[in-house]
């Protein structure tokens, strides 16, 4: 297959809104591809690369760039594959240059068209409505077969593009290969914010809470003695935290998998901040060291898979019943099952005082929806908090001179795939974080004039605010009102940050409610 077809079918995706045009657009091109060529069209138009990240910034694209460009389409997916394989696997002394030759060989063979979609989808800038559901339903449109089916194996899997293959290829019996297993981790449920706790029960009735607590995602699997655990997106971090092995290998089951927060806790049991958590993930070297100046607890909210059964399908009931009956009180994250008003609005409280960030209310007669941000888990917490991109940064005046402090914040749109600028803030922002962050964002410059700095769009920071508000100032017509750092989120992909619709649809909310004040707009 042509990348011209692919281009092609990008930009009339980009071109309309209709999900069902959508959905056709992309099982038409998934019927026409062939082997490899199904992936690669997955993942391409899905914004993503299979080679994961190349270290490929605008300075190298600029340079790589002809000045050009081919008059006739003859490029095929293939062949960028493999380029892009070979640029992966090009290090070492003198590879800046190679690499440069490498991509200006690939692009000198792009027309316009497809040289400017190449360029947006090595930096990751290649966002439009072809993700997530949509894919999804285009597979099961080219494929024939359903989408509870498909949607089971992406789950499991967290690859949309091998299971499309998959499906297309070998059609039920492919994607019976896809099942949970261990030591293959599963995309984690994901939660909605929820602005109180009467808003929470009025949606879900009954249900389970829980202190929702400010540290990493942690999904542990176990098999007899040997235990592996992987981080919210999925790295495998098990060198790190040796006191999350040891606590499942403590537990009276053989098969586990698990899915929980590991935290730095105070000597009084109030949790350190986020970022300090995370300073133990990463770690290879001095572990032990970095073990005793600051140890790790761990707490489990859900159980996947127990001693060779399969639970992801099962209801939440069943899986927490399923995992109190064997794990330690300790090691559980503090539950309460109710509807009522009261009782909820004091379990809050108490998780507040304990000095986590809220509570999460959780549907009991759901399934575990892998990767998925439904309504059956709803997040409520003290303040509104969104997961935001850091467009850019200007330098900083008086004692923050030489480090970039005022962050620029945007969260993507779903229909243009551009993001959208929603304020900016140097608050929260303590002197380890500028030193910090000025490094990583020089790293991901892109352009400059005297005062900012613009970046690629790899950064996530999760912002606190009081609400949403209406703003000229900015194309997205609102902004984020008395806005603050609460910390970085390296756990984090840009793909898995808040959207523009998740801010419109807080300000909309306000404006129900008449708590939306005009006269505040920034």
């Amino acid at each position: 297959m042509l990348l011209a077809d692919l281009v092609e079918t990008s930009t009339r995706l980009a071109a309309t809104r209709s999900r069902l045009e959508k959905t056709q657009l992309l099982a038409d091109l998934l019927r026409r591809a062939r082997g490899r060529e199904i992936e690669l069209v997955v993942d391409y138009l899905s914004g993503s690369l299979p080679q994961g990240r190349i270290g490929v910034g605008w300075a190298l694209l600029e340079r790589a760039t002809p000045g050009a460009a081919a008059e006739r389409a003859a490029l095929g997916l293939a062949e960028i594959d493999a380029a892009l394989d070979r640029l992966r696997s090009t290090g070492g002394s003198g590879s800046q240059e190679a690499r440069i030759a490498q991509l200006r060989a690939l692009f000198e063979r792009a027309t316009a068209a497809e040289l400017a979609f190449l360029r947006r989808l090595l930096v990751g800038e290649l966002r439009q409505g072809a993700l997530e559901g949509v894919m999804e339903e285009a597979i099961v449109a080219a494929s024939g077969r359903s989408r509870r089916d498909v949607r089971r194996a992406v789950m499991v899997t967290g690859s949309a593009a091998a299971v499309a293959r998959a499906a297309i290829e070998e059609g039920e019996a492919g994607l019976d290969r896809f099942a949970v297993r261990l030591f293959q981790p599963v995309q984690p449920m994901l939660a909605q914010t929820c602005d109180d706790v009467a808003g929470g029960l009025g949606l879900l009735g009954t249900a389970a809470l829980e202190h929702k607590l400010d540290g990493a995602r942690v999904q542990v699997h176990r098999d007899g003695r040997e235990v592996a655990v992987y981080s919210r997106s999925l790295r495998d971090v098990t060198a790190s935290v040796p006191e999350v092995v040891e606590a499942a290998l403590a537990l009276p089951a053989e098969r586990l998998i698990l899915d929980g927060e590991t935290i730095a806790l105070r000597e009084d049991g109030r949790p350190h901040p986020f970022q300090v958590t995370m300073r133990r993930y990463g770690r290879k070297l001095d572990v032990e060291a970095m073990r005793a100046a600051l140890p790790l607890s761990v707490r489990f909210f859900d159980l996947l898979h127990a001693d060779g059964e399969d639970l992801v399908a099962a209801s939440a009931a069943e899986r927490f019943a399923r995992m109190d009956a064997f794990m330690p009180a300790e090691l559980v994250v503090p539950r309460r099952v109710t509807g009522d008003l009261a009782e909820a609005e004091a379990f809050l409280a108490q998780a507040l005082e304990r000095g986590h960030e809220g509570i999460m209310a959780k549907d009991l007669a759901s399934s575990y929806e892998a990767g998925n941000r439904g309504r059956a888990w709803l997040k409520i917490k003290r303040a509104h908090t969104l997961d935001l991109v850091v467009l850019a940064a200007e330098w900083g005046h008086g004692r923050r001179q030489g480090w970039l402090s005022n962050l620029h914040l945007g969260a993507r749109d779903r229909q243009s795939g551009a993001f959208v600028m929603l304020g900016k803030t140097f608050k929260g922002l303590t002197d380890e974080m500028l030193v910090e962050q000025t490094r990583r964002l020089l790293e991901l410059e892109t352009s400059r004039d005297h005062h900012t700095v613009w970046v690629e769009p790899r950064v996530v920071v999760e912002v606190a605010f009081s609400d949403v508000q209406e703003s000229p100032r900015y194309a997205g017509g609102l902004a984020l009102r008395l806005a603050r750092v609460k910390s970085y989120r390296p756990d984090k992909s840009v793909e898995q940050a808040d959207t523009f619709d998740r801010v419109r649809a807080i300000w909309e909310e306000q404006a129900a409610r008449g708590s939306a004040d005009p006269a505040r707009n920034a």
